[in-house]
């Protein structure tokens, strides 16, 4: 059922704030220079870019009046980081949770992550999460930004959790110009890339790019192997001085086979825990999750005379899944005879498409004889995903009568010619207009304020239940306030609204209302040796409602959605409370010194004390550091890092605190050719990186080994 959404706050006078700058749009604009994107790095993982992750306005990490981490491209190939998972897991703030080998939820502040950005434009993952973003390749990204809190006014939704913002890499290089790479690691890892920039004409005008990169590798799991494969093209052209049009496409085509999906039993019939080999999984030798994602986009700039900035962004993005098989394995398991285990195979097939577009204009004004900021926006998607099952006509029987004597030994069933059941057939629109306007109401004092009018509906089919609901008209007020204490010290406060709708289904096979609450939060950024070094201190408070959890039994069972063992039901809990706070330090003190380091913890309970999302880390301490010996060996750099968790605990399956050590060296033999090696792991720590309801695990990666040889030109 639709309902109209009317959730004016007090703070709805932003709306009018951001208003302001249509009655001063005719008065003197600040020169177009000043509105150019001014980039300063002061260290390999500090930039002073301006972002418009959070509010659209174009500000520094330090104008923002939230916490943002940037994990740049140094950092990304001094970490030898692959996938969105691995840039998530080095990243203060944020964690993530493996639920198989193609999908993953990202968490932060306790809650999921479910929207995302590229190049600024709002994203959502597609339905069910299963089409491999998670695990897409970040070689064809310049970085990474993370937005932590709630970010409605431009992702569409007010997630309390956050966003990230995936940078392409841009056209940017006149001259021929890149790298070619090939790594040699653990498990026959194998992965070769090539990233070539150049000029198109002799003007320079016209420039490309292209990135292109293949993997094979095999596993710490049993009988898992994966291939990926990713093509990246991008053309840029100056039309005019002040005009730039940019058209690309990129290309992801992941095969894993032998893959999970689930995981191992957690603990035994009599509630005693499990303890496998890391390389034990449940899966066969047949079972394939095969995702293929393609993404064409379009973006137009254009500078007007008075320096305000038009960009127009249109993306379409489509996911296939051709084939995928798979075997869930669950049940209660004898410690003794290894009976108790029921295999469910699957087969399905399935794609979903993505058209959006994106128009935001900003630019300064001048109002009460002082400049200020202003930009006004919209946004309209339309997403549609269809999947199709198959049905078994004959199987090996369900029950495992061994566990441990099974091998992965069961045969693949045998499916009907075609598919033959519609499990979801959606579309889901979602529309939005927001805008906002940063006063300087003194040289020390900026207050943001703005807002969102958002619309979203999905229609359709999921699993036989006619689906028709959303909300439209919702506002999502968002303000902010900046006081600089000092020249090195500002201080920050900012609150919006929480409005997210949730692809989470009931026992009933009935989807959850939408997300309901407000986010609020203070904070301290520094600058210290000469900016050199960054500082953030936060503090927020989350209050919502309608909040997902796994729907369990008194008995401790979890209930499941109709018609699919493996997927816990969900209901809504009441008045759920985040509050925590984070510290993070990057930056380079010294010549040669690159650091990043962060703390963040929180604590989650509902309105009856129970903690929510219970297998989220609270407490995480993330530390990666360089070091260049530039005066006595330039051509060193070495490095290393800790990542550390605190227990966490589910359905009586506990995860002590776990430290994950990690190190680097690189060489550089000249400007043109170096080697890398990488040693994730170090200590070879056992760890779960997956604790559902249900009691099943799965193990985190053990000691992990990479040499790189890269070659720049």
């Amino acid at each position: 059922m639709k309902t109209p959404g009317n959730r004016l706050t007090p703070l709805a006078t932003a709306v009018m704030l951001s208003l302001t700058p249509a009655l001063a749009m005719a008065q003197e604009a600040a020169p177009a220079e000043d509105t150019l994107e001014h980039v300063e790095v002061t260290g390999k993982y500090t930039v002073t870019e301006r972002i418009d992750t959070a509010t659209g306005l174009g500000l520094t990490l330090q104008e923002t009046p939230q916490s943002v981490s940037v994990i740049t491209k140094e950092r990304i190939r001094d970490q030898a980081l692959d996938t969105v998972i691995d840039v998530v897991q080095n990243t203060t703030g944020v964690s993530f949770r493996m639920l198989d080998n193609v999908r993953n939820t990202l968490q932060s502040r306790g809650f999921d992550i479910t929207t995302y950005q590229i190049d600024g434009v709002p994203l959502p993952w597609s339905l069910a999460a299963d089409s491999g973003e998670t695990v897409a390749d970040v070689a064809i990204f310049e970085r990474v930004e993370f937005v932590r809190g709630s970010t409605g006014l431009l992702t569409g939704v007010g997630d309390p959790s956050g966003s990230i913002n995936l940078v392409r890499k841009h056209a940017d290089s006149t001259d021929l110009a890149g790298d070619v790479s090939f790594a040699l690691g653990t498990w026959n890892n194998f992965e070769v890339m090539a990233d070539v920039s150049t000029g198109l004409n002799d003007e320079g005008t016209i420039r490309g790019r292209v990135v292109a990169k293949y993997e094979d590798s095999e596993s710490y799991l049993d009988i898992f192997t994966n291939e990926s494969t990713v093509l990246y093209g991008v053309v840029e052209g100056d039309i005019t001085d002040r005009t730039l049009v940019r058209v690309g496409m990129s290309y992801q085509n992941n095969v894993p086979k032998g893959n999970f999906w689930g995981g191992l039993v957690g603990l035994y019939s009599d509630g005693t825990p499990t303890d496998w080999d890391v390389s034990t999984t449940t899966s066969a030798d047949w079972t394939r999750w095969e995702t293929k994602n393609t993404n064409i986009f379009a973006n137009v700039e254009h500078t007007f005379n008075n320096g305000w900035e038009l960009r127009v962004n249109y993306s379409r993005m489509d996911y296939k899944k051709p084939d995928v098989r798979l075997l869930y394995v669950y049940g209660s398991l004898d410690k003794e005879t290894g009976a108790g285990l029921i295999a469910w195979p699957y087969r399905a097939e399935g794609e979903s498409s993505l058209d959006s577009l994106d128009i935001q204009l900003k630019g300064d004004y001048k109002l009460f004889d002082t400049m200020h900021e202003f930009v006004i926006g919209g946004l309209y998607s339309d997403q549609s995903a269809i999947a199709e099952t198959y049905s078994v006509v004959s199987s090996d029987p369900l029950a495992i009568s061994d566990f441990y004597t099974w091998g992965n030994a069961w045969s693949e069933p045998v499916w009907t010619d075609a598919p033959d059941t519609v499990a979801q057939d959606m579309d889901t629109e979602q529309k939005g207009f927001y805008a906002a306007t940063r006063l300087n109401l003194t040289e020390q004092l900026k207050v943001i304020a703005g807002g969102r009018i958002a619309s979203w509906e999905r229609s359709g089919n999921s699993y036989g239940t006619p689906t028709d609901f959303g909300e439209t008209g919702v506002f999502i007020p968002y303000a902010g306030l900046l006081y600089d204490v000092t020249e090195q010290h500002r201080v920050y406060a900012s609150y919006t609204d929480i409005f997210q709708p949730q692809n989470a289904v009931n026992r009933y096979g009935e989807y959850l209302d939408s997300l309901q609450g407000v986010t609020y939060e203070m904070g301290l950024k520094s600058r210290f040796l000469d900016e050199r070094l960054n500082t953030a201190i936060s503090v927020f408070k989350i209050d919502q409602d309608n909040l997902a959890q796994d729907d369990i039994a008194e008995d401790g069972t979890p209930y499941y959605v109709p018609d699919s063992p493996a997927t816990i039901a969900q209901r809504e809990a009441q008045g759920t409370e985040s509050t925590g706070f984070e510290v993070e330090v990057v930056g380079q003190p010294v010549d040669g010194w690159n650091i990043n380091v962060g703390w963040s913890q929180f604590e989650a309970e509902d309105a009856e004390g129970n903690d929510v999302n219970p297998s989220y880390p609270r407490k995480q301490f993330k530390l990666f550091t360089t070091y260049n010996f530039i005066d006595s060996m330039p051509g060193l750099t070495i490095g290393g890092g800790v990542n550390w968790m605190d227990e966490v605990s589910q359905s009586g399956v506990t995860q002590e605190a776990v430290a994950i050590t990690n190190l680097m060296a690189k060489y550089s033999f000249s400007d043109r050719v170096d080697v890398q090696l990488n040693v994730n792991n170090l200590f070879d720590e056992e760890y779960y990186n997956y604790i559902s309801s249900n009691a099943q695990i799965q193990y985190g990666q053990p000691r992990f080994t990479q040499v790189r040889f890269n070659y720049s030109f």
